[in-house]
């Protein structure tokens, strides 16, 4: 069993269930999917770089990200029908514990600049969307091997009703939230 996962079935739900007072578990609010999102506008001008965005979400992700093409043509973005324009990796389960265990605990500390997820960032819902600047703050991913360094999007789903209870299952499971 993932280590968040063991932290959420023995700290997080007994805490939750004192402060929100549910009267069952199954009424509990948790982590249903993870989202990595990559928009990449010049990867068919550049092939390789195609090949490198994806090797590098398989490696933070652990598995291959689905490629995500145009459905119609726009001129103003100069984009086609047809065309790559962006990556996404969904995950749940082992996978999406572990990816979430090094983000709390390795990667949002090193990115730059970083004070803290703001509790604007947490929609009606209770999800979570952080963008990140630099996939390089991963472990995984080598800093010297990698020649382009492209943003990306992390999306937390979760099964709160709403902000609040989003908001402190998160911070709970030991997300850096500000007050």
């Amino acid at each position: 069993m993932p280590r968040l996962q063991e932290k959420y079935k023995k700290e997080v739900i007994p805490s939750m269930m004192a402060k929100f007072g549910y009267k069952n578990v199954m009424a509990m609010p948790k982590i249903e999917k993870v989202v990595v999102n990559v928009g990449s506008g010049r990867a068919d001008a550049e092939p390789k770089l195609k090949d490198r965005i994806q090797k590098d979400i398989a490696a933070i992700t652990g598995q291959k990200p689905a490629i995500r093409k145009a459905r119609k043509s726009i001129s103003g973005f100069k984009v086609r029908q047809g065309n790559t324009i962006g990556f996404v990796s969904t995950l749940r389960g082992k996978r999406m514990y572990d990816f979430l265990d090094r983000l709390i605990s390795v990667a949002l500390p090193r990115s730059r600049d970083f004070r803290g997820i703001d509790v604007k960032s947490f929609d009606q819902k209770g999800s979570l969307n952080i963008g990140l600047r630099e996939q390089i703050i991963f472990p995984e991913v080598v800093y010297e091997s990698s020649k382009d360094v492209f943003p990306f999007q992390i999306t937390v789903t979760t099964t709160a009703k709403n902000k609040e209870e989003g908001a402190e299952l998160l911070k709970l499971m030991g997300f850096p939230v500000k007050e």
